[in-house]
């Protein structure tokens, strides 16, 4: 078993290592960020003092080594548009907002996509379970980003019922936490009514009505105990699929967490907050997988020896 960790545990430090070499190249095609933090105004002398300050002058590898040797140490250095800010004490700053989004999104999902997955199973081939299906197909077509325009569109401009941005209460929550969660709806939802059909055909729900046990309780009690193992081990990936893709989210509803905060990085070409932001969000997205590889490992030893 250990060693199937520490195997694991190698793959997701490559796999952090490979994520900061592509960040770290992908960040540099979008341009000099001189052009940016400079005014118009500014003659060849200003490029050279600024660019020697910030190391920009060195060849791109040794910026990379430097890079990454502090980054080990978790500083990714200062922000260039956000003076006087680390770029790490910024992500900090803006992470509780991102998980506060995140988590009522997750929760969301759960509240809709658990009883419908249920009834969905239960009222095999009705009526129920097409537009259960239909539900699944949009939760896993439609963009994040129409969405949230749309559900703005309809709750927050016309009928008032919500803001339209910002931060704030639980009602600053909703139109944001369902366009996050929708896909995850959709995911859930035919992962519990996978699991529920198979339970519903074992032998110790037949058993259960034999008995005279109450529907309710055969399917809410019983089966959805044994079919809830699935979904459970598939929440730890969920949860990280929701961090990461807190982005587009957050733009559109100006929410300000991680997401909002590496758009703006991205629009001024603060390299040092963009790298901040995608290593720690690969990191979460790494971590939690390893989690569920663990877990897996010790729900099937069969695991452990691939």
């Amino acid at each position: 078993m250990q060693r199937f960790i520490a195997k694991r545990a190698l793959q997701s430090l490559l796999a952090i290592w490979v994520m900061s070499l592509i960040v770290f190249t992908l960040v540099r095609v979008t341009g000099n960020p001189l052009d940016v933090m400079l005014p118009l105004e500014a003659g060849p002398e200003d490029y050279a003092r600024v660019s020697k300050h910030w190391g920009l002058d060195q060849p791109v590898y040794v910026q990379y080594a430097i890079f990454l040797g502090k980054a080990v140490q978790g500083d990714f250095g200062n922000s260039w548009k956000w003076h006087g800010h680390s770029a790490m004490g910024l992500v900090w700053q803006r992470l509780p907002a991102t998980l506060q989004l995140a988590g009522f999104a997750l929760l969301v999902s759960v509240v809709i996509a658990l009883p419908v997955g249920v009834l969905s199973a239960v009222m095999k081939g009705t009526v129920w379970d097409t537009v259960a299906k239909v539900i699944a197909l949009l939760g896993q077509s439609l963009p994040a980003f129409w969405l949230g325009i749309v559900l703005m569109w309809i709750f927050a401009v016309n009928l008032g019922w919500f803001p339209t941005s910002g931060r704030g209460g639980i009602q600053y929550m909703i139109l944001p936490a369902i366009t996050l969660g929708w896909f995850q709806v959709a995911a859930i939802m035919r992962l519990v009514r996978s699991s529920m059909l198979e339970v519903l055909d074992s032998e110790f729900v037949k058993l259960s009505r034999i008995k005279g046990l109450a529907e309710w309780k055969v399917v809410w009690k019983h089966c959805l105990r044994n079919a809830a193992i699935a979904p459970l081990t598939f929440f730890a990936i969920i949860a990280g699929v929701l961090m990461t893709g807190s982005v587009v989210t957050e733009s559109v509803f100006s929410w300000p967490g991680t997401g909002l905060l590496v758009v703006d990085a991205v629009r001024a070409r603060d390299f040092q907050v963009v790298q901040a932001v995608v290593i720690v969000f690969a990191g979460i997205f790494i971590l939690t997988n390893l989690l569920v590889d663990i877990l897996y490992a010790y729900l099937d030893p069969r695991i452990r020896y691939q």
